[in-house]
C-alpha cells in the first residue's frame, strides 16, 4: 500500500492552531524528507511558541506515524504527523523583539554559512530561551529563502557552526553528520592530571529528562534501556599543575557526549555548569587566585570542522581559533608541564 503524499500549508496550520482546533495530521513532502521533528513543526506552526512545540513533542502527544517521537527524530517523505490542538499565543510585535545579528563568518557561499559562535548563545529558541543564533540570522536576513541549522552546539560551547542555505545542502550535510563522515576536534579544559593512557571513551549515554524540565545525560551501560553507544577520542594537548586542555574528536554526536563522558572519567570541563565542579565554577567565575582572570563560561570550544562540501564535494577545513577569555585562562594557569 502506497500513501499518498500530501503537505499542509503552514498558513492553514497556523490557522488551524486558534481556538480549540482539531488534531492535524500532516503528510510529510519531499521538502520535509531528513529534516528534524522540532524544525518540521516550527515552520508549520508559525505563532505557536517555541517552548509551547517543545513541550508537546516531549508530552508525546505529537506522533509521527503513531508512535511516539522526540525532537530529533528525523522525518521521511510520506510520514504522518499527528500535530495536537494548539494555540497561537504570540503578542503582536513578538517577532520583532528577536534582534538582528550577524555573527563572525568563517566562510560562506551560496550553499552553506559557517560561523564563530560565541559562548553564552543558544542555537535555536526554545527550552525557555526565547531565541539563538538561527532566529538572530534569519532577522538579519530577511532576504534569504532558506537558512537552516546543519547542527547544534551546547549554549556555552563556542567555535565552528553550519547553517545550510539550500535544502540539498542541508540534505547533504546533515546525512555526512549522520554516516561520520565529519570530523570534528574540540578543545576542552578540565579539572586535574588526565591519565595519558585514556585515549579513547566508549561509554553508552541516557538521555532523560529532569525533574526541573531540562535535559540531562547519564552514563550507563551497554545493555541499559535507552543506551546509545557514545564514542570520544581524547588527547592530551597541555598539562598543568591543575588542569588538563584536551583536543577531544567525537565519533558519535550525542547530547552533551564530552561533558558527559569526561565528569564520567572523573575529569569534568571547567565551567561546566551542569556536570561540572559548582565551588569552582563560582570561583573562576569571580577570578579567585587567578591574577584576576576571570571564566565565566564552559570552557568547551568547537575549534576544527571537516566535511564535504555539499556541491563541490571538497573537503573543507574550517577552524575557529580559541576565543580570548580562554587564552588569558591558559595564561594564568603557569607553566605547561
Amino acid at each position: 500500500m502506497v500513501n499518498r503524499i500530501i503537505s499542509t500549508p503552514p498558513a492553514k496550520a497556523a490557522a488551524a492552531a486558534t481556538g480549540g482546533a482539531a488534531v492535524q495530521r500532516v503528510n510529510v513532502d519531499d521538502s520535509g524528507d531528513g529534516q528534524r521533528l522540532d524544525n518540521f513543526l516550527l515552520r508549520l506552526l508559525k505563532g505557536v511558541p517555541k517552548t509551547h512545540v517543545y513541550r508537546v513533542i516531549r508530552s508525546g502527544e505529537v506522533r509521527v506515524n503513531s508512535g511516539r517521537a522526540s525532537a530529533d527524530t528525523r522525518l521521511a517523505a510520506g510520514d504522518e504527523v499527528r500535530v495536537p490542538p494548539v494555540r497561537v499565543a504570540q503578542r503582536a510585535g513578538e517577532a520583532a523583539t528577536v534582534p538582528a545579528r550577524e555573527f563572525a563568518l568563517l566562510f560562506e557561499d551560496e550553499h552553506l554559512i559557517a560561523i564563530d559562535k560565541p559562548a553564552g548563545v543558544a542555537v535555536h529558541g526554545g527550552s525557555g530561551v526565547s531565541f539563538g543564533v538561527i532566529e538572530q540570522l534569519r532577522r538579519a536576513r530577511p532576504q534569504a529563502r532558506y537558512l537552516e541549522l546543519v547542527h547544534r552546539l551546547d549554549k556555552q560551547t563556542s567555535g565552528v557552526l553550519l547553517l545550510a542555505k539550500k535544502r540539498s545542502a542541508l540534505t547533504a550535510l546533515q546525512q555526512q553528520f549522520r554516516a561520520r563522515d565529519t570530523d570534528k576536534t574540540y578543545a576542552a579544559l578540565v579539572i586535574g592530571a588526565w591519565p595519558a593512557a585514556k585515549k579513547v571513551i566508549d561509554v553508552a549515554l541516557h538521555k532523560f529528562e529532569a525533574a526541573d524540565g531540562q535535559r540531562r545525560v547519564r552514563a550507563v551501560a551497554a545493555d541499559d534501556a535507552g543506551a546509545r553507544r557514545s564514542i570520544t577520542l581524547v588527547k592530551v594537548a597541555r598539562r598543568f599543575e591543575r588542569y588538563t586542555l584536551l583536543e577531544v574528536t567525537i565519533k558519535t554526536g550525542r547530547t552533551h557526549q564530552i561533558r558527559v563522558h569526561l565528569a564520567h572519567e572523573g575529569h569534568a570541563i571547567v565551567g561546566d555548569d551542569r556536570y561540572g565542579d559548582f565551588e569552582l565554577n563560582r570561583q573562576l567565575a569571580r577570578g579567585e587566585g587567578l591574577a584576576g582572570v576571570r571564566l565565566a563560561r564552559m570552557f568547551l570550544h568547537a575549534g576544527r570542522l571537516a566535511f564535504d562540501h555539499p556541491a563541490s564535494g571538497e573537503r573543507m577545513q574550517l577552524r575557529s581559533p580559541l576565543p580570548a577569555e580562554c587564552v588569558r585562562l591558559l595564561g594564568v594557569l603557569g607553566e605547561p608541564h
